[in-house]
C-alpha cells in the first residue's frame, strides 16, 4: 500500500519512506566491485592473485548483506515495520549494529581460515512480531539466503568450468561457493544467540528460554570453543566437506581460490 505524504515530498509505503527501501550506493558499489573483479580474474587481468582476492571478498560482502537483508525484510513483513527506519533494508552493511563482528571479523576469518563465519547483526523488535513460527522464519531468512547463494554458486561452476576463462576465476567461484557452504551449516547450528539457535528460542519453554537468553551474548565464544575443539571441529569439517563433496565441489579448486586470496605470500 503506497500513500502520498500530505502537502508533497517523498511518497511513502505503509508510513515509510521510499528511499529507506533503496539499495545504498555502499551495496552497490560491492556489487560493482563483485562484477569488475570477477571480470578481470576472467581475463588475467593485472595481477590475478588480487584480482581473485576482489572478487571473493568482495562477494562475500555482498553476501553478508543478502543475509541479513533477509532478515530485516521478513521482519518486516511480520510485524515490525521500525525495522526500515533502522535502515536494514538498504543493504547497507555499516548501518549493522556491530560494524567490527559484522564486516571486519568474518572477512579476516576468510583470508586466515577459509572459514565463512557467521557475520551482520540486524536488531529486531521481537515484541511487533506475533507468534513463535514467525521469529522462527525471521531466523531462518538469513541462513536460507547463503543455501541459496551455495546453490547458485555451485550451478554456475558444474555448468560453466571448462568452458572458458580463467582457471583463477573458476577457483575464487568455487572458494566462494565453499565459503557460503560453511556459513550456512554454521549458521544453523542451534548455538544461543546464532541463527540457528534462534530458530528454536521462540518453541523453548520458559525456564530455557531463560537460560538460552543468559548465553545467547555469548554465542561467538561458544562456536569458537566448539570449533576449536579437535573432536567437534573435526566432526564439523568433515561434515562440511562431505557435503561439498555431494554438491561437487572439487576440493582442490577451492584450495587453489583460497591459496590465490593471499596474495602477500604469493
Amino acid at each position: 500500500m503506497t500513500a502520498g505524504r500530505p502537502g508533497g515530498g517523498e511518497p511513502l509505503v505503509l508510513g515509510v519512506p521510499r528511499a529507506a527501501f533503496r539499495p545504498s550506493p555502499v551495496f552497490l558499489a560491492l556489487v560493482a566491485l563483485f562484477a569488475a573483479s570477477g571480470v578481470m580474474a576472467w581475463n588475467r587481468f593485472g595481477n590475478v592473485r588480487v584480482d581473485v582476492f576482489l572478487f571473493v571478498v568482495s562477494g562475500w560482502l555482498v553476501s553478508l548483506c543478502l543475509h541479513e537483508y533477509a532478515h530485516a525484510v521478513v521482519a518486516y513483513r511480520a510485524g515490525d515495520r521500525d525495522i526500515a527506519h533502522r535502515g536494514y533494508l538498504t543493504l547497507n552493511p555499516f548501518k549493522y549494529t556491530h560494524p567490527l563482528l559484522s564486516i571486519v571479523l568474518p572477512v579476516v576469518v576468510v583470508l586466515l581460515g577459509g572459514i565463512g563465519l557467521p557475520g551482520g547483526a540486524v536488531w529486531v523488535d521481537r515484541h511487533a512480531i506475533p507468534g513463535r513460527l514467525r521469529h522462527t522464519l525471521v531466523s531462518l531468512a538469513g541462513p536460507a539466503t547463503n543455501v541459496l547463494f551455495t546453490l547458485v554458486l555451485v550451478a554456475v561452476l558444474r555448468v560453466g568450468f571448462g568452458g572458458g576463462g580463467s582457471v583463477e576465476f573458476w577457483a575464487g567461484l568455487a572458494l566462494l561457493a565453499f565459503l557460503q557452504l560453511t556459513a550456512s551449516v554454521l549458521n544453523l547450528l542451534p548455538v544461543p544467540g546464532l541463527d540457528g539457535g534462534n530458530m528454536i528460542q521462540p518453541w523453548l519453554n520458559p525456564q530455557w528460554r531463560r537460560m538460552y537468553d543468559l548465553f545467547a551474548p555469548f554465542g561467538f565464544i561458544l562456536l569458537f570453543a566448539l570449533l576449536w575443539n579437535p573432536r567437534l571441529g573435526g566432526w564439523f569439517f568433515d561434515g562440511v566437506f562431505a557435503v561439498a563433496d555431494l554438491l561437487g565441489l572439487p576440493p582442490w579448486l577451492y584450495a587453489v581460490g583460497l591459496d590465490l586470496i593471499r596474495f602477500w605470500q604469493g
